[in-house]
């Protein structure tokens, strides 16, 4: 697939907690050895990694993304740790170390490239195609997924994935738009009608009607949830005696299953048994951010 250049460029994505994740790394057993070898499963734009390079200059870094738009900039960033980095273009969960690690992060937040550039059909702020794959080379879109879903498998994933108590609304109308009208022009139409399924004093709220369908939808495309479980699944096994996995959450959803996979998992010690959430600097300064949650736990 060919890279668009300016949208590559326009890669500003601000990594979210990294002194946190330094922090708990910075206790990792192998850091003073020649074997200090990390995986960066969401590598984005690089921030997280550049850091951590930057900290530990016997680090070496396995850097994982299915965005090729994220392995450009994150190529372009790290370039200067080109020794210490690969960067390696695929889906976390399709992935297997060649051997084991002193630590695992994935920063499970869509990056800032991809909100921001319309074209990539993730945001209705900007009119873009239905689009919202993280792989462009996908086969299943947003547009395509509520043509061939049923009313009740598209209610009943907008109400899984994005706690949407007006899903069955919300699929019914799409559906009998799609059935009278055909296919939606874009993003903004799409939102535009959800939030005609909602009384008027809730249109205007601070957050937009559309948000939880979009997560959902966005969720479904990429097949999200079932990503995480094989990556938490995997975890384990990548992962030295007393190697840590970390992992930022932004919703509910993926928060709950990180949790119960720490709790549960018998060679897993929760080091954070509530999450961490950013500090108000980083906030004021992200707001994208305030969402966010750490959490941290250690292989034993």
């Amino acid at each position: 697939m060919k890279i668009d250049s300016e949208n590559t460029s326009l890669f500003n994505h601000q990594s979210v907690m990294v002194d946190e994740i330094i922090y708990f790394i910075d206790n990792c057993q192998e850091k003073e050895s020649n074997n200090f070898i990390g995986i960066d499963a969401t590598l984005g734009g690089g921030g997280h990694s550049y850091q951590l390079l930057k900290k530990f200059p016997n680090l070496k870094i396995i850097g994982i993304d299915q965005d090729p738009y994220a392995i450009e900039a994150a190529s372009n960033t790290l370039n200067i740790f080109k020794n210490r980095i690969e960067i390696i273009n695929t889906n976390f969960s399709e992935f297997i170390p060649r051997q084991k690690v002193s630590f695992l992060i994935a920063d499970l937040g869509f990056n800032s490239n991809q909100i921001d550039t319309a074209e990539r059909g993730f945001s209705f702020q900007k009119d873009g195609p239905l689009d919202m794959r993280m792989n462009p080379n996908q086969k299943i879109t947003a547009e395509k997924l509520i043509k061939y879903l049923t009313e009740k498998e598209l209610a009943d994933l907008i109400y899984e994935y994005g706690n949407e108590r007006l899903s069955r609304r919300i699929a019914r109308k799409i559906k009998d738009d799609l059935a009278t009208k055909g296919a939606y022009s874009g993003t903004k139409e799409l939102a535009y009608t959800i939030a005609g399924c909602f009384p008027p004093k809730q249109r205007y709220r601070k957050i937009h009607p559309a948000t939880k369908t979009f997560q959902a939808l966005r969720i479904a495309v990429n097949k999200e949830i079932d990503a995480l479980e094989l990556l938490l699944n995997n975890s384990t096994k990548w992962l030295l005696p007393g190697g840590l996995i970390s992992i930022i959450s932004f919703h509910s959803i993926e928060d709950r299953i990180v949790k119960n996979f720490f709790k549960n998992a018998e060679n897993l010690f929760n080091l954070t048994k509530k999450p961490l959430i950013p500090l108000k600097d980083e906030v004021q300064k992200n707001k994208r951010s305030r969402s966010a949650k750490l959490r941290v736990a250690k292989f034993q």
